[in-house]
C-alpha cells in the first residue's frame, strides 16, 4: 500500500489533535474529492515499517488525541490488508486513544455483500472507534458540518454499532476542554 501524506498535527480530521494517514488508491472517484490524486494506488510513497514507527512515536504525547484514516480509501482491500497489522499496533501501544476513518462506503457495505469486503474487514472494524461512512456527493455539500464534507455522510460510533447490528451515531462528546478566558480585574 502507498499513503498519499502523514498528518502529524491535524485539528480537522476529528476531536482534538490527531496524527493523520492519508492512503492512496480509491474506486469511488466521488466528483468533487478533497484529494483527488490520493485516487491513484501509485500515487505517494510506500507505507512501510519506518512509517508506521513514526506515527506510532508521534501518537505518543498525551496532547495527541488519536488516528484518523483517510484517503484515497482505507477501505479498499489492499488497503485493509496493510492497514489491519498496523492498527492492532496501534490499539496495542495506546488503548485510549480513538481511531477515526474515512470511508466511501457505508457501514451497511462494509458488513455485507461488497466489493470491498475481504477477510481483513471485520478486523479493521474492530479496531476503528468512529467512522464517518458514505461516499462525497457534491451536490450535499455542507461546510459548516462537523468533520464531514456532505449532509448523506454519517459519523458513527463503530462499537455501538456493531453490539445493536444497526447504525449508531456518534454523540459528538469532545475528548478536549474549550478554551476559556477571563479578564484580568483592574
Amino acid at each position: 500500500m502507498n499513503y498519499a501524506a502523514i498528518k502529524w498535527a491535524d485539528v480537522a480530521n476529528g476531536p482534538g489533535v490527531r496524527v493523520s494517514l492519508f492512503v492512496s488508491g480509491c474506486t469511488h472517484r466521488c466528483p468533487g474529492c478533497f484529494n483527488p490524486e490520493a485516487q491513484d494506488f501509485n500515487y505517494g510513497q510506500p507505507f512501510t515499517k519506518a512509517e508506521e514507527d513514526k506515527i506510532l512515536q508521534a501518537l505518543s504525547p498525551a496532547h495527541i488525541k488519536g488516528l484518523s484514516l483517510l484517503g484515497g480509501e482505507p477501505f479498499e482491500p489492499e488497503s485493509q490488508r496493510a492497514l489491519l497489522p498496523f492498527l492492532r499496533r496501534v490499539k496495542e501501544a495506546y488503548p485510549q486513544k480513538e481511531i477515526w476513518c474515512y470511508s466511501g462506503y457505508t457501514l451497511e457495505e462494509l458488513r455485507g455483500d461488497s466489493r470491498a469486503r475481504c477477510e481483513a474487514t471485520d478486523g479493521m472494524l474492530s479496531f476503528i472507534d468512529i467512522l464517518v461512512d458514505g461516499p462525497f456527493v457534491e451536490e450535499k455539500k455542507d461546510l459548516n458540518l462537523r468533520f464531514r464534507g456532505s449532509s448523506n455522510q454519517r459519523i458513527l460510533n463503530v462499537p455501538a454499532s456493531l453490539a445493536a447490528r444497526a447504525p449508531v451515531l456518534w454523540g459528538g462528546e469532545m475528548t478536549i476542554q474549550p478554551l476559556t478566558f477571563s479578564r484580568k480585574k483592574k
